[in-house]
């Protein structure tokens, strides 16, 4: 048997393309004697840092197997999408195969100009930089979502790239295109071989063999993946239907015709390239020609323009000095002090003075621009940002514990959560976008996943049920979020919870639950880079004019390590504006406590009080008189 490596898989977060999660192709690939994989999702790199991440667990902690779950059993019971997992494997053993299994990741490049798809796999860091700008740039013609980029886009700059081409059904006009790409990347070029039990296998592979003696790319074996397990084929083929808009009965040719797309073995691939061994050992030839990892991603917070011959923390320990003086205009006290100096020690050692001074920076610009805005969170546990105006909870008056917000011992970046006004956030989000430019400033994404309702009413129109069933198992569904369908709210919806059709359903649905729907942008989460940040990770057009976001979302960034500023929208700090500008124009602001107008006093007294008078928008010292009594 030869070592086989499946470099064609793609996961959900090809988004309705594939039906298993990063996670568990990695590991079933690791069970099943893979030596590495290679993952790579439609014109995305978005799942990329799961499926690294759930490799670095594996191989820290290893896997058992679950509890076995009987499949298709009543709509209580749980479907473990690892129960055809083997039982019978050493833990130990997995985490060391785990050390010794190497992950490749890139993206499945769908072309607009009716080219093959191209699998790129970066081999090294400047080829991951140049696949992420490529990918930013299709995502840039685009609307939210899609991703416009011709076999051109490709050839200008394929340095650095490893590509496999996929042929199509039909094998004409292939070898124009082998020759097209040979020619832009010579030595980085193979073509991709699939036995997927068509019925006309051999002879494909034989035409396949000839293109590849006559056009110099090594043939390449692969199984085209999109599910780690035979048995993740009926949830296949329900993502086709969804993404098709079809029903399951009405799907016909849509659907593939068999249950091969998963991973195999080594030795059933091996079997069914009997008659071109050399493209099963080739896989070994493009994991030894990676030498990246994500790891190697190396992040350089932006520094925050200081003056000359002062240091990021040097002027960070200015900032504080100067503005403790207006904080504290009697004198600071020694706790105070005492609880700066720490922080600072703290900061210092762990080179996040430019994290503090961007927030600081970004609430100045909102103070000069007008902007109410309010630090929150266990960032209130810090004096320096006190100090700093990004916070309003004294040190002097109150007991903070700074280890709620940083410490040695989480070893996490800092989080400082900042509230604008709602109605001029995006003022503050704009001059963020101009100041760093796009190319390094994102918002982070938001993955958007099916919840039990969205599910059901996916699934229920696949599986051709009457809307009003449909709505009445979605309705038994309680909030928008949640990660099971208890029996009990089936009952309470008046459903027959033996019916075989609801069965199916429910399980099917079960199944579906946390698959990635699509991407969104985060609620404020900026991430800012000295480089490019169309270096690390593609940026694309969100929904919004004028805004764009990274592919990674708060769990991926995290795992890598990058810093997130968060520029949060409250409605109330706009509802206070109004009332500020309410107090100016009726002249409260400049009002004695014990001065009381002779119109509609109570009024006054109530807005001095803080006490409230009621949902009203009053604009003008006139419409005062309005306000009921």
């Amino acid at each position: 048997m030869s070592d086989y490596a499946e470099l064609a898989t793609r996961s959900n977060f090809s988004f309705l393309e594939g039906a298993s999660h990063p996670k568990h192709l990695v590991l079933s690939a690791i069970l099943r004697g893979h030596t590495g994989m290679g993952l790579a999702d439609r014109n995305t790199l978005a799942g990329v840092v799961r499926a690294w991440s759930a490799l670095k667990t594996l191989r820290e902690e290893g896997w058992s197997p679950p509890d076995r779950v009987r499949q298709g059993g009543s709509p209580g019971e749980t479907v473990l999408v690892e129960d055809s997992f083997p039982v019978d494997i050493d833990p130990e053993e997995i985490k060391a195969r785990a050390k010794t299994f190497k992950l490749i990741l890139g993206a499945r490049l769908r072309f607009n100009d009716g080219t093959p798809d191209i699998l790129a796999y970066p081999e090294d860091r400047q080829g991951w930089g140049r696949l992420c700008r490529l990918l930013t740039l299709g995502n840039s013609r685009a609307k939210k979502g899609q991703c416009e980029i011709g076999l051109r886009d490709l050839l200008r700059a394929p340095e650095g790239l490893l590509l496999i081409v996929m042929p199509p059904r039909r094998l004409e006009g292939l070898e124009v295109l082998l020759r097209q790409v040979n020619d832009a990347a010579p030595g980085a070029v193979w073509l991709g071989a699939a036995m997927c039990r068509m019925g006309d296998d051999r002879r494909r592979l034989a035409r396949l063999k000839t293109l590849s003696a006559t056009t110099g790319a090594p043939l390449l074996a692969v199984n085209d993946v999109l599910y780690h397990d035979a048995e993740q084929r009926d949830l296949q083929d329900v993502v086709t239907c969804i993404r098709e808009g079809v029903t399951l009965e009405g799907a016909g040719r849509r659907l593939d015709q068999n249950a091969e797309r998963y991973l195999k073995p080594p030795a059933e691939m091996s079997r069914l390239f009997v008659d071109a061994p050399q493209a099963v050992a080739e896989t070994q030839d493009v994991l030894a020609r990676v030498a990246f990892d994500l790891g190697d991603l190396k992040y350089n917070y932006p520094e925050e323009p200081i003056p000359p011959g002062k240091t990021p923390q040097g002027w960070l320990e200015y900032l504080v000095e100067r503005n403790l003086g207006q904080k504290y205009p009697d004198g600071a006290t020694d706790h105070v002090r005492k609880t700066l100096a720490t922080e600072l020690t703290f900061i210092g050692e762990r080179g996040l003075a430019p994290y503090f001074l961007t927030i600081h920076d970004i609430v100045r610009v909102a103070k000069d621009k007008g902007i109410l805005c309010q630090g929150r969170g266990s960032a209130a546990n810090s004096a320096v940002c006190y100090v700093l105006g990004i916070t309003s909870v004294d040190p002097g008056k109150h007991d903070m514990l700074f280890e709620r917000f940083l410490s040695t011992a989480r070893d996490e970046p800092p989080d400082i959560d900042v509230d604008f006004e709602h109605a001029r956030r995006e003022e503050i989000i704009q001059d963020i976008y101009t100041r760093y430019g796009r190319d390094r400033a994102g918002l982070a994404a938001t993955v958007i996943r099916y919840r039990p309702r969205s599910a059901i009413r996916e699934v229920g129109k696949v599986m051709g049920l009457t809307d009003d069933v449909t709505a009445r198992l979605a309705g038994s569904q309680w909030g928008s979020f949640g990660s099971d369908i208890p029996d009990r709210h089936l009952e309470q919806a008046g459903l027959d919870v033996d019916n075989p059709t609801v069965i199916r359903a429910v399980a099917m649905t079960r199944r579906l639950l946390e698959f990635p729907r699509h991407l969104s942008q985060h609620v404020g989460g900026f991430v800012l880079t000295r480089d490019r940040l169309d270096e690390i990770v593609p940026i694309g057009n969100a929904a919004m004019p004028d805004r764009t976001f990274i592919e990674w979302d708060k769990d991926d960034i995290d795992a890598l390590g990058l810093m997130k500023v968060d520029v949060l929208a409250l409605g109330m700090l706009t509802c206070i504006a109004k009332a500020f500008n309410l107090m100016r124009e009726s002249g409260l602001d400049d009002l004695e406590l014990d001065t009381v107008p002779d119109e509609r006093p109570e009024v006054y007294q109530m807005l001095r009080e803080g006490r409230s008078i009621g949902v009203f928008q009053v604009e003008s010292r006139a419409q005062i008189n309005m306000l009921p009594r």
